[in-house]
């Protein structure tokens, strides 16, 4: 099979935007391609996953590329539309053009090719880790555009370090009573604001990247009734592990000590989870810098970015700490920004991606 050209693919994969643990179209789009080029596909992992195949001769590693395909869900004028507004189209069609390359120069190892589901859900990489798929993965490597507020059109990043973040649930329970008769009850929005001041005054080292934050809070029943329960979502991001361990005690402290000073009691949750902060092979990494080298020259080589968003590529290193893993990101002039629902990307900067991770696995397996 020739060559496929990235633009085209994301051209087709843009006009098919589906969400996370939705993406039917998208799958067997992306599926039917890798037969066609003569890869080994398995169907359905986790969901919808997709993983394409092709052993090489001789013994070597297992490196697995992965992109993500999944779109975002929207409110305009009244109507849902979903919108790749993040660029994973972007992600499935470099990979994807990359897999097409690729076609006999694996003479090493394994290469696998995973186009993964629901990233935006944050449960996609969790879905491929328990369908059993990546134990075996030395080497792991991913992808993301840049938005215009963090690179240039045309400049690459060997590293994009996201952070560690979770949504904690906080419920505070007080004790109704008549707003005439406060004393006989306990006021759980008092309570509140004594917890989100506590949470404010959260301290860790200033080095580290992170944000602790009350982004929603819901309670009270009548205004002459004193409310026995409030709901608070809390944001919390660091940029290292440990760190963001450390943000959780204290808020976990912060809530609790806070709620019992006036008598009422809280439960702190991360019902879904906490998103691991990157862990990357420095040498991985620095071989990405030199592939980067060679395809845009060392002008368009762009710093390391520390971004505070969360990735849920990062679950393949937290799970299975053996993976030598990596991911670089692609300056693609997004804009005005990623997640919003205008965003725009210039297409013209998915071959620089694409022979990115050509380079990389000739590297590896060639």
């Amino acid at each position: 099979m020739n060559k496929l050209d990235p633009r085209n693919i994301y051209d087709d994969l843009h006009q098919i935007p589906e969400l996370g643990f939705e993406e039917f179209k998208t799958s067997a789009y992306l599926a039917d391609k890798l037969e066609a080029m003569g890869y080994k596909v398995t169907r359905n992992i986790g969901g919808t996953g997709v993983i394409g195949e092709i052993k090489g001769s001789e013994p070597g590693p297992v490196m697995m590329l992965r992109a993500d395909m999944d779109a975002l869900p929207f409110l305009i004028d009244g109507e849902k539309k979903n919108i790749h507004a993040c660029g994973h189209d972007a992600h499935s069609a470099m990979l994807l053009a990359a897999a097409s390359d690729l076609v006999g120069k694996v003479k090493r190892g394994t290469l696998r090719i995973l186009f993964q589901q629901g990233e935006e859900t944050l449960k996609g990489a969790l879905a491929v880790i328990d369908a059993g798929v990546i134990e075996d993965v030395d080497i792991a490597l991913g992808l993301h555009i840049r938005p215009v507020q963090d690179i240039a059109y045309g400049e690459m990043s060997p590293a994009v370090r996201h952070a560690s973040s979770t949504f904690v649930n906080v419920v505070i329970n007080g004790l109704s009573s008549h707003g005439a008769r406060p004393h006989l009850g306990v006021n759980a929005i008092e309570a509140a604001a004594v917890a989100i001041n506590a949470i404010t005054a959260i301290k860790i080292n200033p080095i580290i990247p992170w944000s602790c934050k009350v982004t929603g809070i819901k309670g009270g029943v009548a205004p002459n009734i004193i409310p026995d329960k409030v709901e608070m979502i809390v944001d919390a991001r660091a940029q290292t592990n440990e760190a963001m361990t450390e943000l959780l005690e204290k808020l976990r402290r912060a809530v609790t000590n806070a709620a019992a000073a006036l008598g009422a009691t809280a439960e702190v949750t991360t019902p879904g989870g906490v998103i691991p902060a990157a862990e990357y092979d420095d040498e991985l990494t620095a071989e990405v810098a030199e592939c980067i080298v060679e395809v845009v020259g060392e002008e368009k080589l762009a710093k390391e970015l520390v971004n505070p968003g969360g990735e849920d590529f990062h679950y393949f290193v937290n799970k299975y700490p053996h993976i030598k893993a990596a991911y670089f990101g692609v300056g693609a002039a997004a804009a005005p920004g990623l997640h919003h629902q205008d965003m725009q990307l210039n297409k013209e900067a998915l071959p620089s991606g694409t022979a990115v991770l050509v380079k990389m696995v000739e590297r590896k397996l060639g």
